[in-house]
């Protein structure tokens, strides 16, 4: 993303805020009133000093006192209506945000969450978001307000005497100096703060999804010296952070005091030619007191605005991001399909693969014909997964064509294309939900009788003797059950889909061989009826399919039966020898 002005870059999100700007415009107004009241007692202060002095009577006092009252109630007033107009509408933008950030997230591809960090997505959904609202709901309204207010005060001052006014303004000149110097020197540490909470994140969710592995190598201390290193390196960014406010803050307090103490001098010198009276000069003090707030407001108010600006550019790098595997503009459609699946001189390669490597798959030709089951075997690192990848468009091919029914999958929708095909993936992700959503996740409206099949398909009756059923709630990535466990619910999880192509990445690795036998034997009446792209790593798998499909070197070397490539090719026994056979002897 090219670096914009802050100005520019704060406008990008107000968009998104349109429904609170009326609210925040009007809580604006009510900060201003409450400053021109308090700007107005002064005014009062002075006719009350002056008419004291010359002819005053307790009348004159009373109604003076009355009249302070009354615009104190209405500073007070207008303080607590800004307060009522900005709060909610704030917390509107940030959860507006926010879903719109994770349905981003939820739109781009694979391709974009291989290379960034889980942690950095997460702050920059919660941490950086809930820092636009603040600044939306309290530093946007007292920037403004507060700004107005020292412009209109210090008109004021020059009112009493352009001695005054011009000693306050020339005083004032370091702070707004300062304040640009500040604002090149903030923004860079902000950001490098913001993004190191970022990395910090995701070193805490690291460790909480890999504490089994920590705690088996006993690397804990390992883990914990790391995180404390990350920790204090972030601690160092915002100790300079907080020394370069305390930078601003020594001229915001320190210049209004300087200045103060020369007015109090020059204003007694001028009411002592008669230049000046008692209570211009009491009135003059009055006001500069009443902008001390806005003006000390400056450091924090400029720090939460830059620290902003960090969040906006930070949430807009997602926003911004391309959506590479869209939806065509033109979209075909398939309606009941066939099941036909045809790779058709595929080539693929990562996007960060090193320039003059060569594709990972490099020209893949294969046919799988409706009802058909043929296992994708090869050594491992020749593209298996990968190739599997490109059938439901997680990645998109660099040249070639997947074509469903003879329709290009990139003519359909990502939603009837992974409507029609399904997915079981090695490592079995399960979500924080009960086991009936976790398996019915691709068909919501499946009936109970097909949600039953599926489970028994995949043998995973255990189920039903969990607390609560199939409403028992799975934990976290399903971590509370075992590997075997979560295999069999992401293998029910494809069949209750009843896709017209089930493309399985190994979903049986857990499994003990009984069970796995018992899956197997079970697949079988699905696999009559549904073409089957099925990635074996065990030689028991392979004999599941119709036909096996050897890759090498980036393309189908051969496809043929089992008992024929073993017979008539040396790399497929080779590649059979090495699979794990589980105990089995091969036929």
């Amino acid at each position: 993303m090219s670096e914009q002005g802050t100005v520019a870059t704060l406008l990008r999100i107000f968009p998104y805020a349109k429904s609170a700007l009326p609210r925040v415009i009007l809580g604006t107004v009510a900060a201003v009133a409450a400053h021109m009241f308090a700007l107005s007692i002064p005014q009062l202060l002075r006719d009350l000093v002056n008419s004291l002095k010359d002819h005053g009577t307790t009348a004159t006092l009373i109604s003076a006192v009355l009249a302070v009252l009354a615009l104190g109630l209405l500073e007070g007033a207008s303080v607590l209506l800004r307060r009522w107009l900005v709060l909610t509408p704030g917390t509107h933008v940030e959860a507006g945000l926010r879903a719109k950030i994770y349905s981003k997230l939820q739109d781009l591809p694979v391709g974009f969450h291989d290379k960034w960090p889980s942690g950095q997505l997460l702050s920059r959904a919660t941490g950086d978001l809930s820092l636009i609202r603040r600044w939306l709901s309290f530093g946007l309204v007292l920037f403004v307000a507060n700004g107005l207010t020292i412009i209109v005060g210090l008109g004021i001052l020059f009112t009493f005497h352009w001695i005054l006014g011009l000693i306050f303004f020339v005083c004032s000149v370091p702070i707004w100096i300062k304040g640009f110097k500040f604002e090149r020197e903030y923004h860079s540490v902000a950001r490098l703060s913001q993004d190191q909470a970022g990395d910090l994140a995701t070193s805490v969710e690291e460790s909480v999804h890999g504490i089994r592995v920590l705690k088996a190598f006993g690397r804990g201390d390992f883990i914990a010296d790391k995180f404390a290193l990350e920790a204090n390196t972030l601690r160092s960014t915002e100790i300079k952070k907080a020394g370069l406010i305390a930078g601003i803050w020594i001229y915001l307090i320190l210049a209004p005091e300087f200045a103060v103490g020369l007015s109090l001098l020059a204003g007694v010198w001028l009411v002592s030619i008669g230049q000046l009276t008692v209570g211009g000069l009491v009135a003059f003090l009055a006001t500069t007191t009443a902008l001390r707030w806005p003006t000390e407001s400056v450091g924090f108010l400029l720090s939460m605005t830059l620290d902003a600006k960090t969040a906006i550019q930070r949430f807009f790098e997602v926003i911004d991001a391309p959506v590479d595997i869209a939806d065509p503009e033109h979209p075909k459609t398939i309606g009941e399909p066939h099941g036909r699946l045809e790779f058709k001189d595929v080539h693929f390669r990562y996007a960060d693969a090193p320039d003059g490597q060569p594709d990972l798959l490099n020209g893949v030709d294969l046919v799988l014909e409706p009802g058909e089951s043929v296992a994708l075997i090869g050594i491992t690192g020749c593209g298996k997964t990968s190739l599997t990848a490109l059938t439901t468009r997680l990645y998109d091919v660099t040249s070639g064509q997947v074509l469903l029914d003879g329709v290009d999958v990139r003519d359909l929708t990502r939603e009837e294309l992974r409507s029609h095909i399904s997915m079981a993936f090695e490592d079995a992700t399960l979500f924080s939900a009960s086991v009936r959503d976790n398996v019915l996740l691709g068909r919501p409206d499946a009936t109970e009788a097909d949600l039953k099949q599926a489970l028994e398909i995949a043998q995973a009756q255990f189920v039903f003797d969990l607390p609560d059923g199939l409403d028992t709630k799975i934990g976290e990535e399903g971590m509370s059950l075992s590997g075997g466990q979560r295999q069999r619910l992401a293998l029910a999880r494809a069949v209750a889909a009843k896709p017209a192509i089930l493309v399985l990445d190994d979903p049986l690795s857990a499994l003990d061989v009984d069970t796995e036998a018992l899956v197997e034997d079970a697949l079988r009446t699905v696999l009559t009826t549904t073409t089957a792209l099925i990635v074996a790593h065990r030689p028991s798998t392979v004999q599941l399919a119709d036909r096996v499909a050897l890759m090498q070197d980036g393309r189908i070397a051969a496809v043929g039966k089992h008992s024929e490539l073993l017979a008539t090719n040396d790399h497929y026994r080779y590649v059979i020898s090495s699979l794990d056979a589980a105990g089995e002897v091969m036929a």
